[in-house]
């Protein structure tokens, strides 16, 4: 049985093998040559890509189309007809018919570049890949909490560095948009993104601007799967993000359930983290107005006055002096000292605006006591 060697007749020659003359700079020219060469097949690439992009929003816009097509037609067969809705009619009966002429012509192009790129030539870079590569470092390994701190460090300052690009591209809502966006900064596919934007999300939804929080929490999803695709690869997830884009395009709907789930999961976590922080506020500010309020003795003025007898809230309330001396009267010599002693420590009561009443109520106490001896 022979052996079909016509693969390799269509194989770049090395550019050391190009015979040049002594007169030329000939390392330099052979970067020159390579470097041509990979732009060609990095414009080649792109003219793909652009390609099967193009194909996927024109069978996307197809459906819609089609969609308000029956729309339309099930309205007019039940007796809805009127000049506009036939005009409405007519005009997406056109656009379909465009869109139609336009799928065909992406998928005979998209044809005619795979053809195309059967029939390349191999060169130096294509002609072969790197089974494997392993370095092994004779380093001593960093502890857990080293490598928390890094991690920290590194989440801060990346934030700090890019938070308007992350931002930006926590707003994006077609894939398209978000596909060019990582292109144009491949440096946010990273596990910081993804942190950022969940944070994000739970600051929207503390500011209650819930469409905005729901709208970051899909482009935090997008780029959790993305990481999660280049784990499962074991590749670097800047050099993937384009095939999670082709694949959820078309994705069957297993894929887009688990989206959808992972989505809602996520929305409910941040809907439970922003209540939680608002009651962390909220008691971190009560606690702090109740330090404010804290009298000289560090009693809190309003926790006394809830537990003072009717008769002395009421005095207090109407600020008379006289219904509280009958008040504290009333009560037994050592609830009087309990409850003036409590007063006095919480700021409601000040002995010096009391003309006097601290110190008589304190003789009338002592007369009182010695009576009792007696």
């Amino acid at each position: 049985m022979s052996i079909d060697y016509s693969s390799w007749d269509h194989i770049d020659v090395s550019d050391d093998e190009d015979v040049t003359s002594p007169y030329v700079d000939t390392p330099s020219l052979f970067r020159m040559r390579h470097r041509a060469r990979l732009e060609k097949m990095a414009e080649f690439q792109q003219r793909g890509e652009d390609l099967e992009s193009n194909f996927s929003e024109c069978k996307r816009l197809l459906q819609e189309a089609l969609g308000r097509l029956k729309e339309l037609e099930d309205g007019r067969q039940e007796g809805e007809e009127d000049e506009e809705r036939e005009a409405e009619l007519k005009k997406v009966q056109a656009e379909v018919k465009k869109l139609k002429k336009d799928e065909k012509l992406y998928a005979k192009l998209i044809e005619e570049y795979r053809r195309e790129e059967k029939k390349l030539p191999w060169n130096v870079d294509t002609i072969s890949k790197e089974g494997f590569s392993k370095s092994v470092l004779n380093i001593k390994p960093v502890t857990k909490e080293e490598v928390e701190e890094e991690k920290v460090e590194k989440h801060k300052t990346f934030v700090e560095k890019y938070a308007k690009e992350i931002k930006h591209f926590g707003m994006l809502r077609r894939w398209d948009d978000s596909q060019k966006y990582l292109s144009d900064n491949p440096h946010l596919v990273c596990e910081e993104t993804a942190n950022c934007l969940v944070v994000i999300c739970i600051d929207f939804e503390i500011d209650e601007k819930h469409a905005l929080m729901e709208q970051v929490a899909h482009q935090a999803i997008v780029m959790q799967f993305i990481l999660d695709l280049a784990r499962t690869l074991k590749v670097d997830a800047r050099g993937c993000f384009r095939q999670f884009f082709s694949k959820i395009r078309t994705a069957e709907k297993p894929y887009q359930d688990a989206f959808d789930h992972e989505l809602e999961l996520l929305k409910e976590r941040v809907r439970s983290c922003a209540q939680l922080r608002m009651e962390n506020a909220m008691k971190e500010l009560e606690e702090e107005e109740k330090q404010k309020r804290l009298g000289p003795g560090g009693l809190d003025p309003v926790e006394v006055y809830q537990s003072l007898p009717k008769e002395i809230q009421r005095s207090f309330d109407e600020k008379n002096i006289q219904m509280l001396q009958e008040a504290m009267n009333k009560l037994d010599v050592e609830e009087g000292k309990y409850h003036l002693r409590r007063c006095i420590d919480s700021g409601l009561w000040v002995p010096d605006s009391g003309e006097g009443y601290d110190d008589e109520e304190d003789e009338d106490c002592d007369n009182e006591e010695d009576e009792e001896e007696d």
